[in-house]
């Protein structure tokens, strides 16, 4: 079968980094790029090596990367639909409406993190040690999901957070990688490390007013979005990697 080896090669590339990637690397071959960029363009652990399988593929068949990109195209849309529709819903923190039954951003950030089976990203501005969510991330962690922590600092903040580190609220989550974004590497005075998501394999975001805190996620009232499907996951998974890639975010442990 001409397609075989271009269709094994796609199947590497959207499991080494998903539906999004494949498509992505499908208008970049159509755009012209070079080996060397298209071989670089996502930071995925196996990225590389399925890419490049995907390029010696179309060389091999003696296919144009015009037609090898539609090729990928088509099977990156089959995929989309095999895995599901987009799924949106709001989620909320603080007090509940009877009326008006919402998920709770504490659930939503819970189950994100106990159906993570490869990677799961966090990322928040201030911390404080949560146990259900401690508890969450170690039970991760156990059964092999790498977990990548972005915090805000007490430096990075100013006098904004006072305290202990937000870091130390996951010091017991032993195998957690924690990441900061330097004070010193930042391009404006003031910025801060102010997003709060939840990103889980590419599949699941969170993306949140809400702190990682006790007081964030049940007392306060805070508002976010629970996206499932789509391309956005991974996308916002894809610039975090990008972002550590690069070195603009620094592990602190």
């Amino acid at each position: 079968m001409k397609w075989a080896r271009l269709l094994k090669a796609a199947a590497e590339v959207e499991t080494a980094a998903g539906t999004a990637a494949l498509s992505m690397l499908a208008e970049e071959m159509s755009a012209g790029r070079s080996r060397a960029a298209l071989l670089t363009a996502r930071s995925a652990p196996g990225y590389a090596e399925a890419a490049a399988a995907v390029l010696d593929a179309t060389a091999a068949d003696g296919l144009s990367r015009e037609a090898a990109a539609a090729c990928l195209h088509g099977f990156a849309a089959g995929r989309a639909e095999r895995d599901g529709g987009l799924e949106v819903s709001l989620v909320w923190s603080g007090p509940s409406s009877h009326r008006v039954p919402v998920r709770s951003t504490g659930r939503a950030l819970l189950g994100l993190i106990a159906e993570a089976g490869e990677e799961a990203i966090l990322m928040t501005y201030s911390a404080r040690r949560y146990p259900p969510l401690i508890e969450a991330l170690r039970a991760a962690v156990a059964r092999g999901v790498g977990v990548d922590i972005v915090v805000e600092t007490l430096q990075g903040a100013g006098s904004a957070l006072a305290g202990e580190e937000p870091a130390g609220a996951f010091a017991d989550v032993e195998g957690a990688r924690l990441w900061h974004w330097p004070p010193g590497s930042r391009g404006a005075p003031g910025a801060k490390t102010h997003a709060k998501l939840a990103a889980v394999d590419r599949r699941s975001l969170l993306i949140t007013s809400a702190n990682f805190t006790q007081a964030g996620v049940d007392r306060n009232i805070e508002a976010g979005t629970l996206v499932k499907g789509g391309t956005a996951p991974a996308r916002a998974t894809e610039h975090v990697r990008e972002l550590q890639r690069t070195g603009v975010l620094q592990r602190l442990w």
